[in-house]
């Protein structure tokens, strides 16, 4: 089992910045995908950001040159640095990890950008 927990969202303006933690404890292999996604009231959820391949990054290219994912292996923790926050922006934020054909997601944490 693997758990997540994520942490750091909040109340900002718009053209603020925030950054996301997601700390993965449990059984975690090797290998594995870790990714951050979003979820806005009334809408779907959708990728914001993941690794390819375990270095490569993939964006959602609404956050393209705003946010930024990194992850500390050693740590088993993800992060998403969110700058020049918009006022859609604002969702629930879930950390998801995929490995051995199992999908993982945390309990998300509230982004709302707001004036």
């Amino acid at each position: 089992q693997v758990q997540l927990v994520e942490s750091g969202g909040g109340l900002v303006q718009p053209g603020g910045s925030l950054r996301l933690s997601c700390a993965a404890s449990g059984t975690i292999f090797s290998i594995y995908v870790m990714a951050w996604y979003r979820q806005a009231p009334g809408k779907q959820r959708e990728l914001v950001a993941t690794f390819i391949n375990g270095r490569n990054t993939v964006y959602a290219d609404s956050v393209k040159g705003r946010f930024t994912i990194s992850r500390d292996n050693a740590k088993n923790t993800l992060y998403l640095q969110m700058n020049s926050l918009r006022p859609d922006d604002t969702a629930v934020y879930y950390c998801n990890l995929q490995q051995s054909g199992n999908e993982y997601w945390g309990q998300g944490t509230q982004v709302t950008v707001s004036s």
